[in-house]
């Protein structure tokens, strides 16, 4: 058995069983002494991490890549959760603590308002559906603004005019279309296909608000919105 070091590993196919796959696909026997912290308390994985080595498995669902918890030292397990219970009940935590959560929604808040604000801007709705450009940036900011939400909205990569841009029509693709339940072949290629033909219809919906055209009854948008 390799040497124990801090990497990434995919998840064992129960938490049961003593092994785990790395991402070669060669699996490695989970070394003895060793324990799996299961995911939930920030804090621990953190300190964990910084007492020796760890295995942190991941799962992979769609697009999205969960953990499923960080394989190490049952004694460095037990150390990290006594360091972290120490500290919560040191003098101050609690004020430190608040002080940070407070910080984090003020700036939840500003990117909140500043996404809302650039969603309005690229939308672009004429005068005459102002109240359905807010509407809309309203729903999406709901839906792809929140920590958490693994939405385009919340990476950095790119800029918060791009954000906006994908957030907008990966909603419409859901909201507008009949993408959750279309059929799609599983071709190399042909997922990423279907949704650049459905932005292209999304972006045909949108110029009519842009335009300020008259809406048909059967716009589904308008049925989205309401």
């Amino acid at each position: 058995m390799e040497e124990p070091e801090n990497i990434l590993v995919t998840a064992s196919p129960s938490p049961l069983h003593r092994f785990v796959w790395d991402k070669q696909g060669k699996k490695l026997d989970i070394p003895n002494g060793w324990d799996c912290l299961r995911p939930g308390d920030a804090a621990v994985t953190k300190t964990l991490k910084s007492l020796g080595a760890t295995w942190t498995a991941t799962r992979k669902k769609g697009r999205k890549t969960f953990s499923d918890g960080v394989w190490a030292a049952t004694e460095n397990i037990e150390e990290a959760r006594r360091i972290v219970a120490e500290k919560r009940v040191a003098p101050g935590y609690a004020k430190k603590r608040a002080t940070d959560i407070k910080r984090r929604e003020k700036k939840q808040a500003e990117y909140e308002r500043s996404f809302y604000a650039s969603l309005i801007k690229w939308l672009c709705f004429h005068p005459r559906y102002q109240t359905e450009a807010e509407r809309m940036s309203q729903l999406i900011c709901e839906h792809a603004v929140p920590v958490g939400s693994g939405t385009v909205a919340r990476t950095e990569r790119i800029p918060i005019e791009d954000r906006a841009a994908a957030a907008a029509i990966a909603w419409m693709r859901h909201q507008t279309t009949g993408y959750e339940s279309m059929s799609i072949p599983l071709v190399k290629g042909r997922r990423r296909e279907v949704r650049r033909e459905l932005a292209q219809q999304s972006k045909k919906i949108l110029s009519t608000y842009r335009n300020g055209n008259d809406i048909n009854a059967n716009c589904p948008l308008a049925r989205a919105l309401s």
